[in-house]
């Protein structure tokens, strides 16, 4: 069966990369997987999420939010408590996210094993695996 062409500037492409733009997101992805076992304070998200700056997760946080995946809860105490926690929608995500992230244990070493191999004949043939239309001119 033939798979059909999808014209990019079609509003349904469009909207599908701005979806994917959002889930496809290495912080989402991991923020995604961490609510995934229930609610969690900011700082709790942050700690599970390593290498996260204060502002890339509050400006994660916030899309996630404005995309219905994730809700934001304010409990009136001293400081506020702030909890955050995944929607239908967002559950209905951890489920792939899940699944992808069992992919990657499962096949982290061919992977590894993969790029070294790929390391190895583009340096012996003189290229250091970049593509050299990604390089700065010289």
């Amino acid at each position: 069966m033939e798979r059909p062409i999808h014209d990019p500037n079609s509003s349904d492409c469009r909207a599908v990369s701005g979806v994917l733009a959002r889930v496809g997101d290495k912080w989402t992805v991991l923020i995604v997987a961490t609510l995934g076992d229930g609610s969690k304070r900011f700082n709790e998200i942050k700690r599970t999420v390593g290498g996260i700056s204060q502002r890339m997760l509050t400006l994660t946080l916030r899309g996630l939010e404005r995309d219905g995946l994730v809700t934001r809860t304010v409990f009136p105490t001293v400081p506020p408590r702030v909890d955050y926690q995944l929607t239908e929608l967002g559950h209905s995500l951890w489920k792939p996210v899940e699944a992808l992230g069992a992919w990657a244990r499962a096949n982290q070493d061919e992977v590894a094993a993969a790029r070294e191999a790929f390391d190895a004949r583009n340096n012996a043939a003189g290229h250091d695996g970049a593509d050299a239309r990604l390089r700065p001119p010289a």
